[in-house]
């Protein structure tokens, strides 16, 4: 029996995740290698056969070509395949609601935080919002070129944090003045775009400077097909005649698709819900048969125990136990509840993809595409109802009193934008958060219609200026700003709409840091297992449990705003993720109880220090261990247990 297998403590490999795509297409054109760092068996791609598939569609070294270059593209592109060995640590002490909530602020070069939610968040985002730089000569562009050695970085950097996070002014004068934008904003897309589910959307806020830059580069991330539309926001109430040429009062917004074909219309027009019931109180309690294959959102791999559940005032009873994998059932179940609609419903229902067992084991459906397409679409010309920059203001000063932000967005904008696609139980990303008026706007649409949308909010600590009225008011960086922001408007809100009894206004805080462990020039994939043996304390001194416990959920591909709970067993300290989607301990040396007590939650994912063990044996025998508890096979233990 081989030993446990070290958890990969690095983020996300991209030219991985790109092979592992081309797999799911084009199979026949990988063949199988032995990897000289860990002697393991890999899938590599066999290009002569790939051009085969190709057929007369590839081209190499094309001497001319339809294209969009800059400076620095190539280096771009290189740095979103490059894995980095960092890691995002909590923050307890600056969260909200930290038990219960489900949304996320994190403080960190976007671009790095991006790539640590690769793994856990890899298509489950159904909206993107951003409004990026405009490069207009004043803005902070963060700058990403490791390819210069660390001092010849500082000089061209001219301004460091203290967290090391490096941006610079992007001036006209400077030489590279469009392609260092270019390529800080392309390389933030093609990570981004990995996270938007298969119908999902990205809106991004633009002006003049970069529009034409930011369409060619969005064609390129997204493909030309999935274009959506350039919308026109009218930001001012009334233009500045001053302009030399023309007085500006619009700014943009494009939408691209993951999929345009995936995508939903866009629409702000209300259906009573973006799912549906299929049981009504009223009605008598009946059975209805379901066919395997029923979308199943409690996790991805389970057992749901026959016996009635109670969901808020209506009960559900399974008369069989539910089986699921990859999301849906596996096995036929008859199900006893006041169901509003008949057999033939249910069975379309199905087939259709629509119903689905919730988180809370009841059950809705989705929204059928006839019931979207009847909605009126959002037009390309956004005026009043999206907002204005002046209403931006008085909504920032009505929690503030002072402006701290010269170009914040309006909240009706970004509002309608989260409204106009079905996001009612889905993630929101905005990853140039600023003032984290996204946050604002999804908390607000939720306490309006009962959605239950998360959000999660990205954002360089650049700090304020000392001479700046935010500076003054005790605010050093705008994440202080943003955080607060969300603190206040959650207090605004629940005081507005006191029927919205459960709305979370809350948010967990994680904060971008090097790695928790020691000795990490080499990712774990360079050392052989001996080598790896010696670093049994390898773990930083100044790292918590809770450190390495959302480590451990970022680097297993376990969503961060999971609810967990802690129990002591033989002074022992055992962490639990939603129920036994990942189990831990951490502690020194332990005992058959505690194994015994992590094994009674039927984890999915079990995770040891190696500490944990006074010796190499006692690593082995938990195989057996579980095992037996679980009834795992051999390939099982494998696959469900780590050791950091």
């Amino acid at each position: 029996m081989e030993r446990p297998e070290r958890l990969d403590t690095q983020s996300a490999d991209g030219a991985q995740l790109n092979l592992d795509a081309l797999y799911q297409i084009a199979p026949s054109c990988f063949t199988e290698a032995t990897d000289p760092k860990s002697g393991k068996i890999k899938r590599v791609v066999n290009f002569d056969v790939l051009r085969q598939l190709l057929g007369d569609d590839a081209v190499e070294d094309a001497t001319e070509a339809y294209e969009f270059n800059w400076v620095g593209k190539q280096e771009a592109r290189a740095e979103v395949l490059r894995p980095i060995c960092k890691t995002l640590r909590p923050v307890k002490e600056d969260s909200v609601d930290w038990d219960n909530t489900q949304n996320l602020y994190i403080e960190g070069d976007n671009l790095e935080v991006l790539k640590l939610l690769q793994k856990s968040y890899l298509g489950k985002v159904k909206m993107i919002y951003i409004d990026p730089p405009y490069n207009t000569g004043n803005d902070f562009v963060y700058h990403d070129d490791s390819s210069r050695s660390q001092e010849e970085e500082d000089l061209a950097a001219g301004n460091i944090d203290d967290l090391g996070n490096r941006y610079r002014k992007n001036t006209d004068s400077n030489g590279r003045f469009h392609s260092e934008w270019c390529s800080m904003i392309y390389a933030r897309l093609m990570v981004a775009r990995s996270l938007l589910k298969e119908n999902g959307v990205i809106f991004i806020s633009i002006d003049e400077n970069e529009i034409t830059n930011m369409s060619k580069i969005c064609d390129e991330v997204f493909g030309r097909e999935n274009f959506i539309d350039t919308l026109h926001w009218k930001k001012k109430k009334q233009p500045s005649f001053l302009a030399k040429h023309t007085a500006k009062v619009m700014e943009y917004v494009l939408v691209y698709a993951k999929s345009a074909n995936s995508l939903e219309k866009l629409s702000t027009e209300t259906l009573s819900d973006a799912t549906k019931k299929v049981i009504n109180i009223s009605n008598a309690e009946c059975t209805r048969h379901f066919k395997s294959n029923v979308r199943v959102k409690i996790g991805d791999y389970g057992i749901l125990p026959k016996g009635r559940y109670r969901i808020k005032t209506m009960d559900v009873e399974y008369l069989q136990d539910v089986h699921y994998e990859n999301g849906y059932t596996t096995n036929e179940v008859d199900v006893v509840a006041r169901f509003s609609v008949s057999q033939d419903k249910i069975d379309n229902y199905i087939d259709n993809d629509l119903l689905f067992i919730t988180a809370n084991k009841g059950l809705r459906r989705d929204v059928s595409e006839e019931e979207k397409g009847n909605r009126k679409s959002i037009t390309d010309l956004l005026l009043s109802d999206y907002g204005d920059n002046q209403e931006s203001d008085n909504e920032f000063k009505e929690l503030f009193e002072n402006k701290y932000f010269d170009y914040t967005k309006p909240i009706n904008l970004i509002y309608n934008f989260v409204k106009s696609n079905f996001t009612d139980n889905e993630v929101v990303l905005d990853f140039f958060s600023g003032s984290a008026t996204s946050a604002h706007a999804v908390m607000q649409l939720n306490a309006e219609d009962g959605g239950n949308r998360k959000f999660i909010m990205v954002q360089l600590p650049e700090k304020t200026p000392e001479d700046s009225e935010a500076f003054i008011a005790g605010y050093k960086n705008i994440c202080e700003i943003g955080k607060e922001r969300i603190r206040r408007a959650g207090k605004k809100i629940k005081e507005e709409h006191p029927e919205a009894k459960d709305l979370d206004t809350g948010f967990r805080v994680f904060r971008i840091d090097e790695s928790n462990f020691e000795n990490v020039e080499r990712t774990p994939k360079d050392y052989n297992q001996d080598e790896l043996d010696l670093f049994l304390n390898n773990i930083k001194s100044d790292r918590s449990d809770l450190d390495l416990l959302f480590g451990c959920m970022l680097d297993w591909g376990v969503q961060l705003s999971l609810p967990m709970n802690s129990e002591e067993v033989d002074g022992k300290m055992i962490y639990t993720v939603n129920d036994g989607d990942l189990v831990a301990c951490f502690a020194d040396k332990v005992t058959d109880k505690v194994v015994k007590a992590m094994a009674d939650k039927q984890p999915l994912r079990v995770i040891f220090r190696d500490s944990c063990f006074d010796q190499d044996a006692d690593k082995i025998n938990i195989y057996e261990t579980f095992k037996q508890l679980l009834d795992w096979s051999d390939k099982d233990v494998e696959k469900n247990i780590r050791v950091i």
